[in-house]
């Protein structure tokens, strides 16, 4: 698995300004890159209090407000 860029971390939050709250796999589809790769850049996003997640039956992210 590659490292997480900051490029990608930047790319994962401009898609989640454009939605209420999305899952990692439509991320994923929606930049057109890897999901594990995209899995580990919201956990460091989370990490860095930038984004949460939410759970509606199934995990979801979006901005941290």
């Amino acid at each position: 698995m590659g490292e997480v860029s900051e490029e990608l971390k930047q790319k994962i939050l401009e898609y989640l300004k454009t939605v209420s709250k999305a899952k990692n796999r439509d991320i994923a589809r929606a930049l057109n890159e890897d999901k594990h790769l995209v899995d580990k850049a919201i956990g460091e996003l989370s990490k860095e209090g930038k984004i949460e997640y939410i759970f509606l039956g199934t995990s979801f992210v979006k901005i941290k407000e």
